[in-house]
């Protein structure tokens, strides 16, 4: 951990979430309601919107909370710096970089700016909504989690939601493989509790810090990659966890010691179906932290408009990093690849690649299906159909797939449970669909995209002439011609075919026999 002596040289704004709904407000990109709006009406402003939304006076108090900030790509690709089309590109750049986090003095932290300990900190006092209708509580959606390795030291950071209890207790999802679950069980194990922060209210480049999937480190480091440049941490009021000192708001606490006891949930999940009730930890609070003009966040989830959510979107751009580094160290020119978010931004992947020898789209597809145990089904195209579109995939499905030669199919891998369709089985199977022209075919006529005509200039002739000289297409013979009609063609194309000498090749083209 870098220490900092002085915070002139820091910018604490340049990565805070108010600043940035301030900038996509001027894009057009936000849905500001001035208007004051009842917690439990939220969800449905929410639901399908596809703006984010900026509550300026949400609830009793009247706080201001923001959701839906990274429900598009456009607005993703505006966090970092950048468009649509660069942003694939940019962020794996910028994964390329470590930068080892600064610790500030709580005396320099934004976030520290109000500090609420023992009664003061209480969860009611945060505009927690009502996500869903069967939800079995209000959620913190947009929590970041913090935590100490013990067996480390590093700091361990993910995504988590927090299910209100109670004033001072929350239920949190540790039911999925992942590092925090471990750390807690191996603090389960000694009889111990396990010091956790999460922060709410942040950049949507610390969420995509916070999914990258990398060796063992200390993440805030990789917190630091995704932004580009170190992270300002401060260390939390009642553990010694450095958290994001630019955040909005951190609550600060522990999991106790009893272990996955407690139910959670039900919970409307990124897959467009509810979650069923879970034997979870609790998570109880000590602290809540928050800048004096704090913004807070809720993340969009689920829904008839999955594909329109914080999740789904932030998801597929995690799994897109990650299948591209597969990808790299399986096949030769991997070109672009894209994870719909209508499939929880995890299930169905496209790859586009320029195949350099035969079977390069087979092995395309064996290295998606071992990159991430989301991932299901895996659609493989050339480098002529773009990945993110659906017109042209399913044009590049219906030509070039053939179903008892072209789809790989394997079973018994690892998958996530909270697909409904595996009905309770920890296993499933995964499906590829090689829509590639056969190998060599990539210049042949019959797989060439039709285009609309473009004239250009040749010498000028007669048609017979032309023809008497080589094969023409149409085309050609317009431009020597010299034609923009080109029915004067058809004329002098039927005065030779009537005296018997003209021919055609397979191509299509015109010759004098």
């Amino acid at each position: 951990m870098q220490q900092h002596p002085s915070s002139t040289t820091l910018d604490f704004d340049r990565f805070r979430l108010k600043g940035l709904i301030e900038r996509m407000a001027g894009a057009g990109e936000v849905d500001v309601r001035d208007a004051p709006i009842d917690l439990v009406d939220m969800a449905s402003v929410l639901d399908g919107n596809v703006r984010a939304v900026w509550f300026r006076k949400a609830g009793p108090e009247q706080a201001a909370v923001v959701g839906n900030v990274m429900g598009s790509r456009r607005r993703i690709a505006m966090a970092l710096d950048t468009d649509e089309a660069g942003l694939p590109g940019v962020f794996r750049k910028r994964l390329e970089t470590v930068h080892p986090p600064i610790e500030v003095p709580s005396s320099q932290a934004p976030v520290h700016q109000v500090i609420l300990t023992g009664a003061d900190a209480d969860f009611t006092r945060l505009p927690v909504h009502l996500q869903h209708g069967r939800d079995g509580g209000p959620y913190i959606s947009a929590g970041i989690d913090f935590v100490i390795d013990p067996a480390t030291g590093w700091t361990n950071v993910g995504i988590r939601r927090l299910m209100v209890r109670g004033r001072q207790t929350a239920g949190i999802d540790l039911n999925a493989p992942s590092d925090l679950r471990a750390i807690y069980l191996a603090a389960v194990s000694r009889g111990e509790r396990l010091p956790v922060a999460f922060a709410v209210g942040s950049h949507p480049v610390d969420f995509l810090g916070a999914m990258v999937s990398a060796a063992p480190t200390d993440e805030l480091a990789l917190l630091g990659s995704a932004r580009g440049m170190p992270v300002p941490t401060v260390k939390c009021v009642t553990s010694d966890i450095r958290v994001p000192a630019d955040a909005e708001y951190i609550l600060e606490g522990y999991l106790d010691a009893r272990g996955l006891v407690e139910p959670e949930g039900p919970y409307g999940e990124y897959l467009g179906y509810y979650g069923l009730v879970k034997r979870n930890p609790v998570f109880h609070l000590t602290a809540i932290t928050h800048r004096r003009d704090a913004l807070f966040q809720t993340v969009t989830i689920g829904g008839r408009w999955a594909g329109r959510t914080d999740t789904a979107l932030i998801g597929a751009i995690k799994t897109e990093a990650t299948v591209w580094q597969s990808l790299r160290a399986a096949v030769r020119e991997p070109v672009a690849v894209c994870c719909t978010s209508t499939s929880g931004g995890m299930y169905n992947v496209r790859v586009s690649l320029r195949q350099r020898v035969p079977g390069e789209a087979r092995n395309a597809i064996a290295a998606v299906f071992a990159s991430l145990a989301d991932v299901k089904h895996v659609f493989v195209v050339d480098d002529d159909v773009d990945v993110f579109s659906d017109e042209q995939i399913d044009w590049a499905l219906a030509t070039r797939f053939q179903a008892d030669e072209d789809f790989v199919v394997a079973s018994g891998f690892r998958a996530v449970p909270l697909d409904p369709s595996l009905k309770g089985k920890r296993q499933g199977a995964k499906a590829g669909f090689d829509c590639t022209r056969p190998f060599g075919k990539g210049a042949s006529f019959e797989y060439e995209i039709p285009m609309p005509p473009v004239l250009g200039d040749r010498p000028r002739s007669s048609v017979e002439e032309a023809l008497t000289a080589g094969p023409h297409s149409y085309l050609e013979l317009m431009e020597v011609l010299g034609t923009r009609d080109g029915r004067e063609v058809a004329v002098e194309l039927e005065r030779i075919d009537a005296s018997g000498r003209l021919t055609r090749l397979d191509d299509g083209r015109y010759r004098i026999a």
